[in-house]
């Protein structure tokens, strides 16, 4: 099989992500009957994380395992990685080691370098530039909720993070919409979110009028991991870009909410839509391990028709 990676969401083809989806279906009935599936006996997942975690860590652990294969957990702090040993060469060691590996570090470049140096697939768990599985999540949940997400609308509320810019890059290979509002001095940046061009989205100064008709209302927090510093600045900057019931209200009448956790409930979204009976959160989460286990099976396997 030729060698592939998923570091940013247009690493795969709309026909690849159509086929994940169909195989998350798949996937998920069978762990909901408790059928045992192992396709990947023998395999080894290398889990390398710079950045802390939770849905993350135990998707892909609880994951791999599922699938017949084993995963090992490791933290730069507790590796050579923390002792300055170049990213390539751990790449060329590690990956003469396991079949696969999972990384959530901090600057998009470093995944990219460890990419070019391994002779296993790698897979961006998440970086300070992009998020791909966790929109294959959301993607997948609204699917499963909703139906084809193809010409929808997407309201992304907050931050240009790296959640939005994978939201962007998604609405182009997917063919949706994307209304973006951020605070002054925070908007998306094309290039930096490396879209191919603007026609999938829309900037949007009022939240409000953003989530006007969007099929999808979701957002994130106001400050990620990595931006600690700007803390203070950003609850004043953001203070207006609260998902609350009145945006909901304007959004389409069978819209969804989505957040990918962990959620300040009375910063980026009010309890009463996080909790509320527009929320899918929690499938949302769930999801995260059935299209991981698919995305996996994927790239060790290749297509399954079975």
């Amino acid at each position: 099989m030729e060698l592939r990676h998923f570091l940013q969401f247009k690493d795969l083809s709309r026909a690849e992500l159509d086929y994940l989806f169909d195989r998350t279906r798949v996937i998920k009935d069978r762990f909901k009957r408790y059928e045992a599936y192992h396709p990947l006996t023998d395999r080894t997942l290398a889990m390398i994380f710079e950045k802390s975690s939770t849905r993350t860590r135990l998707s892909f652990e609880a994951g791999m395992h599922q699938l017949g294969g084993s995963a090992i957990y490791l933290n730069t702090r507790d590796t050579q990685l923390g002792r300055g040993e170049p990213v390539e060469d751990a790449a060329e060691v590690i990956s003469r080691m396991v079949d696969i590996v999972m990384i959530r570090t901090f600057e998009q470049r470093i995944i990219e370098r460890f990419a070019a140096h391994s002779r296993v697939p790698v897979i961006n768990g998440l970086t300070n530039e992009y998020h791909p599985c966790q929109i294959l999540a959301d993607i997948y949940t609204f699917i499963e909720q909703r139906g084809p997400i193809q010409g929808k609308t997407v309201a992304w509320i907050g931050d240009s993070n790296n959640m939005c810019n994978t939201w962007l890059q998604a609405a182009e290979i997917l063919d949706f919409n994307v209304h973006v509002s951020t605070p002054p001095g925070y908007e998306v940046e094309p290039e930096g979110a490396g879209l191919f061009g603007t026609d999938h989205f829309e900037s949007f100064a009022d939240p409000l009028a953003a989530c006007r008709g969007a099929d999808l209302v979701t957002t994130d927090v106001w400050t990620s991991m990595g931006f600690e510093a700007e803390n203070a600045e950003r609850q004043k900057a953001f203070a207006d870009w609260c998902v609350d019931a009145e945006m909901m209200a304007v959004a389409a009448k069978d819209a969804v909410f989505m957040h990918c956790l962990p959620a300040h409930r009375g910063e980026e979204v009010e309890a009463e839509v996080i909790d509320g009976p527009q929320s899918v959160v929690w499938e949302e989460a769930a999801n995260r391990l059935h299209v991981q286990k698919a995305l996996m099976e994927f790239l060790l396997l290749g297509r399954i028709e079975a």
